[in-house]
């Protein structure tokens, strides 16, 4: 490996559309380019075969070492044979906690304990969780069945709040499947045409929120008089809309740097075991977060 060197360093992301993917990119060139690497970028769209193939293809190119963000952690044994192969590789956001490889996360589980317990506070009691990973039958019934580690710790930090808040159990206002701007809206406007409806909603991402956002507004209902929303990623629009929106922010490019940095140490052979960092989140608060109303927690 320290002869014969293409000079590149191979990607592999989720979603490019993702403004959180695009801007660890960002992060992860910045690094490359200052340490004489080229990137090249491949898009998974969250398909594991897809990401296979994607992998395979680098590896043909030749890639000095890899960065991926799984898209399903229970199937992952292509990115062991990476790993078992001595082929230098980091995971991005989404750390497996028995692979023993170079990973950059972040806080995700302190950051979702956080903005539940201050809804709760707020009188909320009908919170929902709003995310692109899905099941077969669209319904959650346990952490399992969410295969990306970064939203399934969101979501653990999301029910264990609850659970000690004393509510009923939360794991039917885990909601999922929202994994285009369409199925975000359709999930949405079932959520908010329920009798039941929330009074809260957590969007596990921005493009997510975005949607929350729009479908609200289109109802005619009022943020944050009839429905709270939270979103994760401190994306452009957050903060630009009426009123803008409570976000939970993630140091995205600093976890785009922090990967890159743990892939190149680890090709110029300036380490040997496997490092792990987590990076702190922070909330942003803005005016999409009020008390349950008086009549919403009547009803309740």
């Amino acid at each position: 490996m320290t002869t014969g060197r293409s000079g590149t360093i191979g990607v592999v992301v989720g979603d490019i559309e993702n403004p959180f993917f695009s801007l660890a990119v960002r992060g992860i060139t910045d690094v490359a380019r200052q340490a004489g690497f080229t990137v090249i970028l491949t898009n998974s769209g969250e398909d594991v075969s897809t990401e296979r193939a994607a992998v395979k293809t680098l590896l043909a190119k030749r890639v000095d070492g890899l960065i991926v963000s799984p898209a399903k952690e229970s199937d992952v044994e292509h990115l062991r044979d990476i790993a078992r192969s001595g082929r230098p590789l980091a995971l991005l956001d989404r750390g497996i906690d028995d692979f023993d490889v170079d990973t950059a996360i972040v806080d995700d589980r302190h950051a979702a304990e956080g903005v539940t317990r201050q809804l709760i506070e707020l009188g909320h009691r009908h919170i929902a969780y709003l995310t692109a990973c899905d099941t077969s039958d669209h319904r959650f019934r346990q952490l399992s069945d969410i295969n990306t580690g970064s939203v399934r710790r969101r979501v653990e930090g999301f029910l264990e709040v609850c659970r000690k808040a004393g509510l009923p159990p939360m794991e039917q206002w885990v909601r999922m499947g929202a994994s285009t701007p369409e199925l975000a809206r359709q999930i949405s406007t079932q959520m908010l045409n329920a009798p039941d409806r929330p009074t809260a909603i957590i969007a596990s991402d921005s493009l997510i929120g975005l949607e929350v956002f729009k479908i609200a507004r289109m109802m005619g209902l009022s943020i944050p008089d009839d429905l709270s929303l939270i979103s994760f990623h401190d994306a452009d629009w957050t903060a630009v809309t009426s009123p803008p929106v409570t976000v939970v922010s993630q140091p995205v490019y600093l976890l785009g740097e922090a990967v890159a940095k743990l892939l190149v140490e680890r090709l110029d052979g300036s380490v040997t075991s496997a490092r792990r960092i987590v990076l702190q989140t922070e909330v942003i608060a803005r005016a999409s977060v009020g008390s349950a109303s008086t009549t919403r927690t009547r009803a309740q």
